[in-house]
């Protein structure tokens, strides 16, 4: 008889990407209080906004796509902190350094498993939300779309930031100043869209900007981050 057909191992160069997102999933579902205090607090900050502004329906349509994408935006940045201070701590950062694999290819996977633990959940998220701020169900969708992938730049463009103050005592107020201003067009452009979508405007040109900074964002920032690492290190 022939022995069983093991799964398909991944080959080649996907293999360390592979192994380091399969890895940081199983890290991230043992401390699923990494990746419930950011859904935790875009809850907690879309709720009280009723409360503090006003209850009116026509008040709160107007103000919804900004108040989410800005709650959004903070919540994000509540959780890059811990992108690799806890490997900078036990000494595995020390290791990846050392690999013969490429650096930005493993923080690529790092930054891939942040938004999907954070960025995409976040997504999923905001159209239940929106329902407690009076946003039109037509832009659901264009809502979930803009934050889908403006939350995967802000991954990218946050690691850096993240990578700069590992060896920063208390460096998340640090971590803020770096990295909000890189955030100011990725909030236009993907509260933009929403609102574009809500007055019955074009969506495209949003949405092709928001692509383009994710584009930009993936092809500098895997190598900015990779080379934060070395200096933050090395310092």
């Amino acid at each position: 008889m022939s022995r069983p057909e093991r799964y398909a191992e991944p080959s080649g160069a996907n293999r360390p990407l592979i192994a380091m997102m399969r890895r940081d999933l199983l890290l991230m579902m043992r401390s699923p209080g990494a990746w419930l205090n950011p859904l935790a607090f875009f809850a907690l900050v879309i709720t009280l906004f009723p409360v503090g502004i006003s209850p009116a329906a026509s008040v709160l349509s107007t103000l919804a796509p900004g108040l989410l994408w800005v709650a959004a935006l903070l919540a994000t940045l509540l959780s890059l902190e811990g992108m690799f201070r806890d490997d900078a701590e036990d000494g595995s950062l020390e290791q990846l350094l050392l690999a013969p694999q490429p650096l930005p290819l493993l923080v690529l996977a790092r930054v891939a498993v942040h938004w999907v633990s954070t960025g995409l959940p976040l997504a999923l998220m905001a159209p239940v939300l929106g329902i407690m701020l009076a946003l039109p169900s037509g832009s659901y969708p264009m809502l979930m779309a803009s934050l889908a992938l403006g939350s995967a730049a802000l991954s990218l463009i946050g690691a850096i930031g993240a990578a700069l103050t590992i060896g920063v005592a208390r460096g998340g107020i640090l971590l803020s100043l770096l990295v909000l201003p890189l955030y100011v067009p990725v909030l236009i452009f993907g509260s933009g869209a929403v609102q574009a979508a809500i007055g019955g405007t074009p969506v495209a040109p949003h949405l092709a900007l928001l692509g383009a900074l994710l584009a930009l964002a993936l092809a500098l920032a895997p190598w900015a981050t990779a080379a934060a690492l070395r200096i933050s290190l090395n310092a």
